[in-house]
């Protein structure tokens, strides 16, 4: 902490938070050293609230709070990103991000990545619930075959639109593919994180 520039802003600091499963930024808090420390004792984020003028730990009245997994700080030293997996939903709106609220685009953009991570972690909770009318659920329920009969028959059909059909079927036959795939992967308690980090390793060593 010696290497962070806490002069810049009244001994506060900027902190970015993201997902470190998806990516997408999810807040921005401001810690002072305090906080700071008491996130990396305990593996929680803590920030320092301006308003209320004291410390405080994201997720002490929602439980849904954000498990610490990285942190660096930029080339200017009075910045901080913390990459940290959340426990629920990070806004106080019930929302994945704080940016996700209507009001708060400026201009629409191209989808994000994230939204892959969204997909996952639906798949997850409809595994854990299993609730009565989802799909989903009923996958999960066939068994490993059927999911594997799914991807089977998705696949095929992604072939063929490839071949046969419109741009715009492609695109949803293989969307339909990599739900099917999501499942399996659930089913075999693999996480999406564990993914991203053989795509890293990939990236790193010049395999993609």
């Amino acid at each position: 902490m010696k290497k962070i520039n806490w002069s810049k802003n009244n001994n506060l600091i900027p902190a970015i938070i993201q997902d470190t499963s998806t990516n997408r930024i999810l807040m921005l808090g401001y810690m002072n050293e305090t906080s700071l420390k008491k996130t990396l004792q305990s593996k929680k984020v803590w920030f320092f609230s301006r308003s209320k003028n004291r410390l405080w730990l994201k997720g002490e009245t929602s439980k849904n709070y954000l498990l610490l997994k990285e942190i660096y700080f930029d080339c200017d030293r009075d910045t901080i990103l913390i990459k940290a997996k959340p426990t629920g939903p990070t806004c106080h709106l019930n929302l994945v991000s704080c940016f996700d609220a209507p009001q708060t685009k400026i201009k629409p953009t191209s989808a994000d990545i994230g939204y892959w991570g969204e997909l996952y972690q639906t798949i997850a909770n409809r595994k854990k619930a299993s609730p009565e009318n989802s799909y989903t659920a009923k996958l999960f329920q066939g068994g490993t075959n059927k999911i594997i009969g799914k991807i089977m028959e998705e696949t095929t059909e992604v072939i063929q639109a490839s071949i046969k059909e419109s741009k715009k079927r492609l695109i949803s036959e293989s969307v339909d593919l990599i739900y099917h795939l999501f499942v399996l992967l659930n089913k075999k308690n693999i996480q999406l994180e564990e993914v991203n980090q053989e795509i890293k390793k990939r990236r790193k060593n010049n395999r993609v």
